[in-house]
């Protein structure tokens, strides 16, 4: 009994420091501690990332089917926009984590500046096309014309103000790469305490504020994540992290420009390649009307809740490869990656469960059409059933990432989403005549896949030698 107390004072103790961001150094001691440490704090942000989804959701879905679809759509364009987030993002946590394992902090802040730099230029671009064709943008996806009517305004205000996105998940990469994962969440609880703040204010109206419907809740979520990014910018310039950038720090370096670039190639490749195919999934559930769209996007909100908890452990590993290889340590970065794969496989199993049971109860918190309920329930279920395969999965992909081999990630998702997602929810669907169950299927079966290929590739070790 004495022992188990002590275990949980420990776990507690370890918590509260992981919480505060006290403990930095991850290239030596205790795995399974650098683990624990790196990712509480990394399994808060992504849950706090995915309550985004989940509010929207929430307060979207009294405006009806029609709201809920225009929300799926525009998300499943916005997946584009999270591809080259994330991929931009995937470059910046594997320099700066390689630099600080090396001890070169002022390469690490120097990688930041680049990567601020060009996800700014890159977020503009984006904004030019969503300001003014989100009518056309809702149209090539497949949406019925008054939806394209009632809609257009929540896809304009989110493509237009993609920059608080792109912004958000660059600086706070910036931050997990440098062990500074506690930052990183405390950025995100803020900006969701802000979104559940406005949400209903802007959808619904308050005082002088008129009601905007569908569009508030865009516009919240812009405030929310813009508050959020001022945030950021702050503690980095204030130097309240272990990265500290000065205004003299904001300039063109070629070299480091060019090797963000070299190593983020192959993250935005791997998930424009994930991300266009989620498009087209959408694409052909709207095939099967509004109703069961909105119970498929639901489902999909609800996945994202635990998926991003999963996420949180898997950049945990990244991290921890990334600062190992820095301080040549190739056998302690493959020692952590098998550890977090267990640790997210066992909190998978136990979320998979639950779903499976009580997957009717969940979508009914979000909608009561009939329809909406089936169709989102039956995807929690299909979907839920490889969720073991995916965490191990999103670990081993991660931790190729850490190490700056983007490449192959890419190779493995191009296989298993366009050679074989994509043609096998095609045929399912449609010429089967399967409806949504042969996309949920496709979904499912494509994830194994990538797990299951992944951990073969992993193991031929080749991702140690990679040099960024």
């Amino acid at each position: 009994m004495t022992e188990n107390k002590l275990t949980f004072t420990r776990l507690f103790t370890y918590f509260k420091i992981a919480l505060t961001g006290k403990e930095q150094e991850f290239t030596s001691g205790s795995i399974r501690k650098a683990v624990f440490m790196l990712s509480v704090p990394m399994i808060l942000e992504m849950m706090m990332e995915s309550i985004f989804a989940l509010v929207d959701a929430y307060f979207v879905s009294s405006l009806g089917a029609n709201a809920i679809a225009t929300v799926g759509l525009t998300e499943s364009v916005l997946t584009l926009i999270y591809a080259v987030a994330i991929g931009l993002s995937m470059g910046a946590t594997a320099i700066v984590a390689r630099r600080v394992g090396e001890k070169d902090i002022n390469g690490a802040s120097q990688a930041a500046v680049q990567s601020i730099l060009l996800g700014t230029i890159i977020a503009m671009v984006i904004s030019v096309f969503g300001i003014l064709f989100p009518k056309e943008i809702l149209g090539l996806m497949g949406a019925e014309p008054d939806l394209i009517a009632s809609g257009h305004g929540y896809t304009q205000v989110l493509l237009g103000g993609n920059i608080t996105i792109m912004l958000l998940f660059l600086i706070n990469a910036v931050f997990r790469g440098a062990g500074d994962a506690s930052v990183a969440m405390r950025v995100l609880i803020f900006s969701n305490l802000l979104n559940i703040i406005l949400d209903p204010v802007f959808i619904f109206g308050f005082g002088p504020i008129p009601s905007f419907g569908v569009q508030g809740a865009a516009i919240a979520t812009t405030i929310g994540r813009g508050s959020a990014v001022i945030f950021q910018l702050l503690i980095l310039f204030y130097g309240w992290s272990k990265i500290k950038i000065a205004f003299k720090d904001i300039v063109f370096r070629a070299e480091t420009m060019l090797n963000l670039v070299k190593v983020s190639l192959g993250g935005i490749g791997q998930f424009i390649i994930g991300t266009s195919s989620w498009v087209f999934l959408m694409r052909i559930m709207a095939e099967f009307g509004s109703e069961v769209l909105a119970g498929y996007t639901i489902a999909i909100r609800v996945l994202m809740f635990t998926l991003m908890p999963s996420w949180g452990m898997s950049n945990a590993a990244a991290t921890l490869v990334g600062q190992n290889l820095g301080a040549a340590k190739p056998e302690r970065a493959e020692q952590s990656v098998w550890k977090t794969g267990k640790y997210n496989a066992y909190f998978m199993f136990v979320v998979s469960v639950l779903y499976l049971i009580f997957a009717e109860a969940i979508i009914k918190i979000f909608s009561a059409e009939p329809l909406v309920i089936e169709y989102g329930a039956l995807s929690l279920r299909v979907i839920a059933a490889g969720y073991v395969f995916y965490a191990y999965g999103m670990v081993i992909i991660q931790s190729f990432n850490g190490a700056g081999d983007t490449k192959t990630p890419t190779i493995i998702n191009f296989f298993c989403f366009w050679v074989f997602q994509l043609p096998f929810a095609y045929f399912a669907a449609l010429v089967l005549n399967w409806g949504a169950m042969g996309v949920f299927l496709a979904i499912t079966f494509a994830e194994v896949l990538i797990a299951v290929i992944g951990i073969i590739w992993f193991r031929k070790g080749k991702w140690k030698e990679v040099r960024v």
